[in-house]
């Protein structure tokens, strides 16, 4: 009898036994399968995105363990880890996705890490379908917009370490008054070490109760509603906590003393509070804290203070905003001699920046908002490279160092309101890493830098100085924010203009520009915002320009343009209400480090942008430029009639269109303009009434119609009677007359102030209404009157008699 071969004897038991153990369990395969099918339910588009191979590799002839944003381990295997974030990057409008697709993912009871965040997942969190996976180690849902509370299940979680639900809409507080809450969260259990809550709407109770749980390493309750002042016995209840941010809240008192306890303190974030009192200069005495935020509040720094503060080995991050620092800056400083972010904004603070300074090694140094003056040391870029370096609205004068360009990790360099002169170097087109390039309102001059149009430079604001020559057109193509309005640049728009692909807002105001405004504007289908104020634009209004569908604000204003305004248009961000920030807005905040799990974050405010807004001139801060719409066509020789298309243009905020030589009636779709606040329609020819639509504006607060032609009455009712009405708004049109401006009108004009005519193709028919009614009412009037003589008629004097002596009257 032959033997049977060793060798086939292996192969068979590998192919048999053990390379099944290789491959994750059939039922969660399935599991995934149908996650995936409903997302493509959700997103037909899903699998034309840019980020569709992170899922292609999903299909049933293949391992799940094989599978992108999978991890298996064990034998045999089995799914452990899913890391699921951010799967619609791409698609726009990002869709809303139920909290009930995360139903297929609580069939996998093997997992231990599931990162689900930045989905814009809507919904409560269910919280009883948590409950199954109970080898769960680490849950990352944060970045969706959950509502509700936090459910007491996550707590039971007997394994779970690390817990992310920050920017959520969530609500409540871990204990509340219920005894199955309460047995939850109490015997949770205590290798909880991170709980990240930040972005949500927790107020003052969920601060009390997160203090029961004692494990906590991290904690970041930021950026919610909590009103209370810190516990004052926080230091008790928390003994290992090494990150505590309670940032960005409205908390009040002090800084409570039981903090000194936290001995395994590393990261403290108090910053943008309401707390009060002064600074305790133990905070400094933490050996191992490295980051210490605690400006922006209305703490205040003792100056009277001589001792010096002991160098600390481990202090790499300062935040003392607004903590009211006067005179130099404080000599202790140079003691922390790992020091590489500093921000002493908004204080009181003079004079020179001392040598010691200039040569510590900073990363991050952010001075704006004092009272600095002299030039930039050489030695600030000579010894480092910072990353951020704002010393805005200061007094420092002078040319700005040639070796700038040794900052080649320069990423925002913002000099904005000081007295800065002479050309900007050219060698700073070296510093390859820089976005945001803010040298506004200085007396730069000369010629601009030519940048690599390759570069990632975003924001530049040049604008407010002395420069002069033709718009230049040397920016990387990259470039999403140009600012060069208030210089002395004269000529035409440059056609190259247009290689700026993915220009959002374009200032050029305050300038000499002339010629007429060029039909490749429309090329930059990107503009959200298109400033050409205060120029010498000849000519007419393009129609492309009125096609630019992402245009949210328009200003045209203070030119010589002539012509009508376009009579059809495409502006479909002046029509729908936007409810997305544009992309500048996403730089708002620039990342520079790492702290845990998070990014620590540098706010730089950007330059206001300067409208004319309700009758004067204000600024709109870049940050809520998302919900304002205006256009601004005022002060040009503008002529024809007002289209009836601007009616349209429901999201607008400001319509100016004063000052023109407009003629015709005022159209009555203006009543359709629903968000409008100012509507300016002073200085022209217009003739005819004031449309009783208008009454329909709720958020109407500012209406000028003054020196034009109309007449009749001033509607009333409506919004005509809340808004504050000025006189002046209706001055010089000689046939308006109404109870605004104390002129009563004839009888005849008396309309009814609630009756609004919603349309005018109803007009026949009212007519006809009044020709069907009036015809009988009139004729029965008629035989009444007839009957009524011939009753009340006299007898003929043959018939009559009279008493003797009684004359007739």
């Amino acid at each position: 009898m032959e033997r049977p071969c060793p060798l086939l004897t292996f192969f068979s038991f590998f192919f048999f036994f053990f390379l099944p153990c290789l491959s994750c369990p059939e039922y969660q395969k399935q599991a995934l399968l149908q996650f995936k099918s409903s997302i493509l339910a959700i997103s037909p588009s899903f699998n034309s995105s840019d980020d569709s191979d992170r899922l292609q590799t999903w299909n049933s002839s293949s391992n799940c363990c094989g599978w992108g944003e999978v991890e298996c381990r064990g034998i045999p295997r089995v799914v452990i880890a899913l890391y699921l974030t951010n799967l619609f990057t791409g698609l726009s409008p990002q869709p809303q996705v139920d909290s009930t697709i995360l139903a297929p993912l609580f069939h996998i009871r093997s997992l231990k890490n599931l990162d689900i965040s930045d989905n814009n997942i809507q919904g409560e969190i269910p919280g009883v379908r948590f409950a199954n996976l109970s080898n769960l180690v680490l849950l990352d849902m944060s970045g969706n917009n959950f509502k509700g509370s936090i459910p007491p299940q996550l707590f039971g979680l007997p394994y779970l370490r690390e817990l992310h639900l920050g920017g959520n809409s969530l609500t409540g507080k871990l204990l509340h008054d219920d005894e199955e809450t309460e047995k939850y969260v109490l015997s949770s259990p205590s290798d909880l070490k991170v709980l990240s809550l930040f972005g949500n709407k927790f107020s003052d109770g969920m601060l009390l109760s997160v203090l029961c749980l004692k494990g906590l390493k991290f904690l970041d309750l930021s950026h919610n509603d909590i009103s209370m002042e810190i516990p004052t016995e926080i230091g008790n209840y928390l003994p290992n906590i090494s990150t505590l941010a309670l940032s960005n809240n409205r908390l009040t008192g002090g800084i409570p003393s039981s903090m000194r306890r936290l001995s395994k303190l590393e990261r403290l974030f108090l910053h943008n509070n309401l707390l009060t009192g002064e600074i305790p200069t133990w905070l400094f005495d933490f050996t191992g804290l490295t980051d210490l935020y605690v400006g922006g509040n209305r703490l205040i720094w003792n100056n009277s203070v001589t001792v010096e503060i002991a160098p600390n080995p481990s202090l790499s991050r300062l935040h003392l905003k607004s903590c009211g620092l006067v005179g130099e800056i404080p000599k202790w400083i140079s003691n922390q001699t790992r020091l590489r972010f500093l921000d002493l904004s908004k204080n009181n603070l003079r004079g020179e920046l001392p040598e010691w300074f200039v040569e510590m090694r900073f990363e991050g140094l952010i001075l704006s908002d004092n009272e600095f003056t002299g030039s930039l040391s050489p030695r600030l870029f000579s010894k480092s490279s910072p990353v951020v370096l704002a010393l805005s609205r200061n007094n420092f004068s002078g040319e700005l160092p040639k070796n700038i360009e040794f900052a080649t990790f320069l990423w925002v360099l913002s000099l904005k309101e000081n007295n800065f002169s002479g050309p900007i170097p050219q060698s700073l087109v070296k510093c390859l890493a820089l976005q945001l390039f803010d040298l506004s309102r200085n007396r730069f001059s000369g010629n601009f830098p030519v940048f690599n149009p390759d570069r990632g430079l975003a924001y530049i604001d040049f604008s407010f100085n002395d420069f002069s020559g033709e718009v230049p057109t040397t920016f990387p193509v990259g470039t999403r924010f140009l600012a060069l309005g208030g210089n002395k640049l004269s000529g035409g728009l440059p056609f190259n203009l247009t290689n700026l692909s993915n220009l959002e807002r374009l200032e050029l105001q305050d300038n000499n520009l002339t010629g007429e405004l060029p039909n490749f504007l429309s090329r930059i289908s990107t503009l959200q915002v298109l400033n050409l104020r205060n120029n010498s634009f000849q000519g007419s209004i393009p129609q492309s320009i009125f096609n630019l569908h992402s245009l949210r604000i328009l200003d045209v204003s203070d030119n010589n343009l002539t012509g009508e305004i376009p009579k059809e248009h495409n502006l479909v961000g002046m029509i729908e209400t936007p409810n997305l920030p544009s992309s500048i807005i996403q730089i708002n905040y620039l990342a520079y480090t790492k702290w845990f799990r998070q990014e620590e974050q540098v706010r730089l405010d950007y330059r206001d942008l300067v409208v004319n807004w309700k009758k004067s001139k204000q600024g709109i801060s870049t940050d809520k430029l998302n919900i304002y719409t205006l256009l601004d066509l005022s002060n040009n020789q503008l002529s024809g009639q007002i289209p009836t298309s601007l009616g349209a243009l429901k999201a607008l905020k400001l319509l100016n269109i004063s000052s023109n030589k407009l003629s015709g009636k005022i159209p009555t779709s203006f009543g359709d303009l629903e968000n409008i606040e100012t509507l300016d329609l002073s200085h022209n020819n217009l003739s005819g009434s004031i449309p009783p639509t208008l009454t329909k504006l709720q958020q109407l607060t500012i209406l000028d119609v003054s020196n034009n032609e109309l007449v009749g009455p001033i509607p009333e009712g409506g919004q005509m009677g809340t808004m504050v009405l000025d006189p002046n708004y209706f001055a010089n049109n000689s046939g308006l007359c109404g109870i605004q401006i104390r002129v009563p009108c004839p009888k005849e004009q008396l309309t009814p102030p609630a009756k609004i005519e919603e349309d005018d193709h109803k007009e026949p028919w009212l007519l006809w209404e009044s020709v069907w009614i009036g015809y009988p009412i009139g004729l029965l009037l008629a035989i009444g009157i007839m009957l009524g003589i011939r009753y009340f008629t006299l007898p003929s004097p043959s018939n009559r008699r009279h008493p003797p002596g009684r004359p007739i009257r």
